[in-house]
């Protein structure tokens, strides 16, 4: 009888910390979506929104944190039940990075307002940032229902991410090099551009976690990545802003 006291309190810690978990990824999805619509009709306005809001989504993460640290404290989880904790922690971990990024987008749009319009980027950019929000969406849900396939999917479609930012990298040089007076523009827009990259590569990680929560193993450590910029780009690249 004790026992199934102890399981039905875990049971409820944990559905209080799932809670909180799926609270916070409606707030990155948003920050996302916000975030990119911001960039693309200059709204300077919703950015800010986007920059203030930010702070629930860490509030949220600390939340987490908390309750998963007193949940292995009081109830002494058993192996399977602390790979789910552990798990529900880095998944909050990465949805905070994600907003981060978000807000760093935003930080950026007020600067562009500024400078002159790079022919098709924002819709670009537009369009990468909502097929991160879409993967986010459906690792959330994978997450929710345990399903390993959903989240072999969004582990796979990184790789189009991927694609589109190296796509933009090569048009943002070939800006730049047409007309010096794109250089700043270009710039920060690589920046926004490689943010949504690493937004990419942390939903990735989040659908890994289902993966080890459902299955007991981690993926591949070295997945397949098709960033083919890197060493192009170390010279401007100023994504680790936080």
């Amino acid at each position: 009888m004790q026992e199934k006291h102890i399981a039905s309190a875990f049971d409820r810690d944990l559905e209080a910390i799932q809670a909180m978990i799926m609270k916070m990824g409606g707030l990155v999805e948003a920050s996302i979506t916000e975030a990119a619509t911001a960039l693309a009709t200059r709204d300077e306005e919703l950015a800010e929104t986007v920059r203030r809001n930010d702070r629930a989504i860490d509030d949220l993460e600390e939340r987490v944190n908390d309750e998963a640290a007193r949940v292995i404290a009081l109830r002494a989880p058993t192996a399977i039940d602390l790979r789910m904790i552990l798990s529900v922690m880095k998944i909050a971990a990465s949805l905070e990075r994600i907003g981060d990024m978000s807000k760093n987008m935003a930080k950026r749009t007020g600067v562009l307002v500024q400078l002159p319009q790079i022919n098709g980027s924002n819709k670009a950019l537009k369009r990468m940032a909502r097929e991160v929000e879409l993967m986010l969406k459906d690792a959330l849900d994978s997450y929710i229902q345990r399903d390993a396939e959903l989240a072999q999917d969004v582990i796979n479609r990184d790789g189009d991410v991927d694609q589109m930012y190296n796509a933009l990298f090569r048009e943002f040089l070939t800006f730049m090099m047409e007309d010096p007076r794109n250089i700043t523009a270009c710039m920060h827009l690589h920046f926004i551009a490689k943010n949504i990259e690493r937004m990419g590569d942390h939903v990735t990680t989040i659908a890994e976690q289902v993966i080890f929560l459902v299955s007991g193993r981690t993926p591949e450590a070295d997945r397949p990545k098709h960033d083919l910029t890197s060493s192009s780009a170390a010279a401007f690249d100023g994504s680790q802003e936080g």
